[in-house]
């Protein structure tokens, strides 16, 4: 049999239960149960015989890719039902994965509670140990702390060195938080209410939407940050422009020496 003919007999081939499950690692119990659940689309029969397909096994494979990133059973099973409903579950699983990938790059640093010391000296007290906790960057362990982001460890050490003390800094970083997690609200909202609308409706997306809507959501995403950069360091000219210009006044206005 020459290789062509191989694949198309490697197609077409069937399997019993006990094979079907041996194919694709998994029990003959989770099989049935998949079945069950409707996971796994209906057999062909032949009189008592059940015979399954590749589209079988590639159903099984892709089941067990979703629950190796996390997905429930019955979130997999709406994944399938869409699909079987004219909207692609690769597609649908493609979106659902830009919505929620990760924005951030951070990398998290690890510092021993010496290294701690020597950085923050007699700052290191538990009042601002438990508001570093509080703000969600910082995790205790028993050598020292964790903390989620390297650039912000790097930078709350670089102030507290140029004399700014640890409290002022926690401070600043939690009215940070506060306004950041408003900014992030409104582009949040922005994406839901312009972009993923179909998503809310009971209605199918149409072939291709859900891949259309994945490269939308790929290509808006830096421009948010870029927007939001931008308006940073705009409204940083403002305000320090602002501060200096009363800082002189308040200076011309003080009387001369006698």
């Amino acid at each position: 049999m020459d290789k062509v003919s191989a694949a198309a007999e490697d197609r077409r081939r069937e399997y019993r239960v006990e094979e079907l499950a041996d194919a694709a690692g998994i029990t003959t119990r989770t099989l049935r149960f998949y079945r069950e659940r409707k996971l796994l689309q209906p057999p062909r029969r032949e009189g008592r015989i059940a015979w399954y397909g590749e589209a079988h096994l590639a159903r099984l494979r892709m089941i067990a890719e979703l629950l190796e990133r996390g997905h429930t059973l019955g979130g997999i099973a709406e994944l399938i039902g869409a699909g079987e409903s004219g909207r692609d579950v690769a597609e649908l699983i493609g979106l659902g994965a830009a919505i929620v990938a990760p924005w951030s790059d951070e990398v998290p640093v690890h510092l021993d509670w010496e290294e701690l010391k020597a950085a923050f000296g007699d700052q290191l007290t538990g009042e601002n140990t438990a508001e570093s906790v509080a703000q969600g960057f910082v995790t205790l362990e028993e050598d020292g702390i964790t903390h989620v982001s390297r650039r912000l460890m790097d930078a709350t050490t670089a102030l507290v060195a140029e004399g700014v003390p640890l409290a002022v800094v926690l401070e600043a970083s939690r009215r940070t938080q506060e306004h950041v997690t408003a900014i992030a609200e409104i582009f949040t909202a922005l994406v839901r209410e312009q972009f993923l609308g179909a998503l809310t409706g009971e209605a199918p997306l149409p072939p291709g939407e859900a891949a259309r809507l994945t490269e939308q959501i790929l290509r808006v995403r830096p421009l948010a940050r870029t927007v939001t950069d931008a308006q940073f360091a705009l409204a940083m000219d403002r305000r320090v422009h602002a501060e200096y210009d009363e800082l002189l006044r308040l200076r011309m206005e003080q009387p001369g020496e006698e």
